[in-house]
């Protein structure tokens, strides 16, 4: 690897921004191979020097992904001139290259991976790897059965192709879970509308091997480990 810059290094590594990075170089927080480093353009090798923070070692990582819980309101980009953007909720935080791995719509909530790893978020949404995503819905009255029947089989929502084959269970009061491996434009409501039905509410509740949350507020996030993410990348190797 070649090298890089300690702030940049360290802004990767700890999410923190280049101003907070600078204020705890500063104060002498920081050693290279043992000796203090208060230069932010020190340039480093990440795969074979040392670095510490507070006496504790910074391991690089090149890529890294987060679970944000979307609220309602809030556009699935990394910038929007009218809108709140899914990265505002990450303030503080270095989100230089991040951006959202697909879209929900700005009045859904839910799962929404959040990383700077371009292949991972490319073979997630290749419909060649069909990649399962799960949303909750709330319908305008109850799903019949032969209706439910018509979502699942191939529905057409008016595009050049029908949908790919979906699963569907009808929950209680209206409710309704659906899985599609798709990812088109207003997806969900369009297979639904198709059927005679309006989506009241949906949020997306998993994407492949990954659940969300229950414990994360709309608004809140998570930092994935390597256990939350392996089960995806195999799914990327077989896209």
């Amino acid at each position: 690897m070649e090298n890089m810059r300690l702030d940049k290094f360290l802004s990767n590594t700890t999410g923190e921004s280049r101003s907070r990075i600078k204020e705890i170089l500063k104060a002498g927080r920081v050693k290279v191979n043992s000796e203090t480093a208060k230069d932010p353009s020190l340039k480093i090798f990440p795969d074979t020097d040392s670095v510490e923070l507070d006496s504790k070692a910074v391991v690089y990582e090149k890529f890294r992904y987060y679970m944000l819980n979307k609220p309602a309101g809030c556009v699935s980009a990394t910038k929007d001139k009218l809108s709140e953007t899914v990265l505002d909720f990450f303030r503080g935080e270095n989100m230089d290259g991040f951006f959202p791995v697909g879209r929900l719509d700005k009045d859904s909530e839910g799962l929404l991976l959040i990383t700077n790893d371009g292949m991972l978020a490319h073979n997630l949404l290749s419909p060649s790897g069909h990649v399962e995503k799960v949303y909750f819905v709330e319908l305008d009255r109850k799903l019949e059965e032969d209706d439910r029947i018509k979502i699942e089989n191939e529905i057409d929502i008016g595009d050049d192709k029908p949908c790919l084959p979906a699963k569907v269970e009808t929950k209680e009061n209206n409710t309704a879970l659906i899985s599609i491996t798709e990812g088109r434009f207003h997806q969900v409501k369009r297979m639904f509308a198709a059927a005679g039905y309006e989506v009241k509410y949906l949020k997306r509740i998993a994407m492949g091997s990954l659940f969300l949350d229950e414990k994360l507020k709309p608004g809140g996030y998570r930092k994935l480990s390597d256990e939350d993410i392996c089960p995806l990348r195999k799914k990327e190797q077989y896209g």
